[in-house]
């Protein structure tokens, strides 16, 4: 090699290692920097934002160890009872049966099996347990003296009794059941009426016969009234609720009983998202009337039908703006006819409780002590009078 290319070649090795100096200085310069703590004012803005954006929790309450407490002592009930079915081929046919009013001996019937299931929730140790009564009572939701059905419950430690039925009330559709055992797992009682919307709550049963199952949700609404049976006072739930859940329990988060899980609304059969159960402190209720009595005593003040007072009612009784519930039929012989309560008349208030709907005054009725005296604040012929009405036994009227 020459002495001209070697000086060339030794020029070019020697700026190729200065650029490379160069540039690694640089990254390492950026690389000091980046490391460098923020200025005071940047740390105080970051600061500022920090504070301002709400903590978000990583995951959802851990509701182990409810479930772990609760769920032996929710069950399996199975009700089985022979029933009369038609042979007729328009059994189902709604025209047939508008036309011929079901009249169809001709075709004869059949003795077949009528089941359901549903779940249970064991409320003593010594083997009392509510369920629903269309859990036992099936199709119709009425329970035959001469026709019981069978019950069996099915535990989690996979146990199965027989079951004795101490009393239904198709009313509120809870029913009470008793098997021989002694030493069960039971839940606590919780107090419904401390509910509150949005607070956490499980349901436990065994929805389409899937023993022990737990789903979770929120409180969505209370005290609802949503016209599927005679007396209401439901809680709303978004906990998944399916067919089988049915005389379940409602769970809070600290392991208390404060519902039995009860129906459902779906439009296709299916959870939805909208679920009701029976709130503890009447369930209780209805569970110490059927152990003492065989049935739920409630207030009443004899036939009474009550309606809705629309815009136009009011204003044809002399009381726009009125609300309430209005008598729209009554029995001469009830005790309400009797006290002076007419057709025509709007209540607004029960005992100085403001009234809203039909469905709020039949509940306030049926919740007075009986042989206690109501006073009945009602809108006649524009003025406001007050009527004293005794609170009798619906019992007693139905024997009567």
């Amino acid at each position: 090699m020459s002495t001209g290319r070697l000086a060339i070649a030794t020029l070019l090795l020697v700026c190729g290692f200065a650029a490379g100096l160069v540039v690694t200085g640089r990254m390492r310069a950026a690389d000091e920097t980046g490391a460098q703590p923020p200025p005071a004012a940047a740390r105080a803005t970051a600061s500022t934002a920090a504070t301002q954006i709400p903590t978000i929790p990583s995951s959802l309450p851990d509701f182990s160890r409810v479930a772990g407490q609760t769920v032996p002592a929710v069950t399996n009930i199975s009700s089985q009872q022979f029933v009369r079915r038609s042979n007729s081929p328009f059994a189902n046919d709604p025209f047939f049966q508008y036309f011929f009013g079901g009249d169809d001996e001709m075709f004869g019937s059949r003795r077949g099996v009528q089941s359901s299931l549903g779940s249970g929730v064991i409320v003593s140790s010594d083997g009392y347990i509510l369920t629903n009564n269309h859990v036992i009572a099936g199709e119709g939701g009425v329970l035959s003296v001469r026709n019981l059905p069978a019950i069996t419950v099915a535990f989690g430690d996979r146990r199965e009794l027989s079951a004795e039925i101490i009393g239904a009330d198709a009313a509120t559709d809870l029913a009470l059941l008793k098997v021989n055992a002694k030493g069960l797992p039971t839940i606590p009682w919780g107090d419904s009426s401390k509910l509150k919307v949005a607070e956490w709550v499980l349901a436990i049963g065994n929805p389409y016969q899937l023993d022990q199952t737990v789903t979770l949700g929120i409180v969505s609404a209370v005290n609802r009234r949503v016209g599927i049976s005679a007396y209401e006072d439901f809680i709303q739930t978004d906990a998944a609720i399916n067919p089988g859940n049915s005389g379940g329990a409602l769970i809070n988060a600290r392991g208390e009983l404060i519902g039995i899980n009860t129906a459902i609304y779906s439009e296709s059969g299916g959870y939805q998202g909208i679920g009701f159960a029976v709130p503890s402190n009447l369930v209780r209720r209805v569970m110490q009337d059927l152990i003492a009595f065989g049935e739920v005593r409630r207030g009443d003040i004899g036939y009474v039908e009550f309606a809705a007072v629309t815009t136009h009612v009011a204003e044809q009784l002399g009381a726009p703006g009125a609300h309430g519930a209005l008598i729209a039929q009554m029995m001469r012989n009830s005790a309400a006819y009797r006290a002076g309560l007419l057709p025509g008349d709007i209540v607004v208030a029960l005992n100085g409780q403001k009234i809203e709907d039909a469905a709020q005054l039949k509940r306030l009725i049926q919740d007075a002590k009986i042989g206690s005296t109501a006073v009945f604040r009602v809108i006649r012929d524009g003025r406001e009078t007050d009527v004293r009405v005794p609170i009798q036994s619906s019992s007693r009227r139905v024997r009567d």
